[in-house]
């Protein structure tokens, strides 16, 4: 059986740990799959990291092709993953309905957290686009796990992350998607290694991310297929 390498991002790691078997089941090929912040699997690329498919936000693979770590051309859309609000499991579940509720929350909140990943640098940008940046500064809880895993232990009242990311974690709840003005769409895509050796096994696996079973597990974590 031949070995598919992925690099990918931490918010797909629940759509791959049962998007995986399933293709290796049907395929015969085995995935083994890393999983990391984007910011450090963007790094490894850089410096030479061996793999066969990138699964990343679509700005970061498009800037990889440029550097020609990527395979020109070759970026697929998966997935398109919201940003979404969450408290611990059984709390209150605050009105964050328009962008006046949402701001009137985070200033309400005790600690607020949110990921140093793709969506964190959103919800810092957000933060000062409500004007409310310095006044919740102290207050926020900046972490590289799951946001939604610091929420359930208590350590941040409420955060904020990708939707995907909240949904699979036990003892956090989703109260909702961020109000439409205000969110934020991350287009997560795949791409193969520049020079790969296993194009055709990348290929495969790629075609087999649009299949209708893929594409029902993409909607069950939700997300929308690309």
């Amino acid at each position: 059986m031949s070995t598919l390498k992925i690099l990918s991002g931490g918010a797909m790691k629940s759509l791959m740990v049962e998007a995986s078997p399933l293709f290796e089941r049907q395929s015969g090929i085995e995935v083994e799959t890393k999983f990391a912040l984007t910011s450090v699997l963007q790094k490894e690329i850089e410096a030479g990291a061996a793999f066969d498919i990138a699964l990343l936000p679509r700005p970061e693979l498009d800037a990889l092709a440029k550097m020609g770590k990527i395979a020109a051309g070759s970026q697929t859309d998966i997935t398109r993953s919201a940003v979404g609000f969450a408290v611990r499991a059984g709390a209150p579940k605050p009105d964050i309905g328009t962008v006046a509720a949402l701001k009137r929350a985070l200033l309400a909140a005790r600690t607020i957290g949110y990921s140093d990943g793709p969506s964190g640098a959103y919800i810092a940008a957000l933060l000062q686009r409500l004007g409310i940046a310095e006044a919740v500064r102290s207050k926020t809880r900046l972490t590289s796990r799951p946001v939604a895993e610091i929420v359930a232990e208590g350590e941040a009242e409420v955060g904020m992350q990708q939707i995907v990311a909240i949904l699979s974690v036990k003892g956090a709840e989703l109260v909702g998607p961020l109000p439409s003005e205000l969110q934020n769409i991350i287009v997560y895509a795949a791409a193969l290694a520049a020079g790969s050796q296993n194009a055709a096994a990348a290929w495969a696996f790629i075609g087999f991310m649009g299949k209708p079973e893929v594409v029902d597990l993409i909607r069950a974590k939700g997300m929308e297929p690309g």
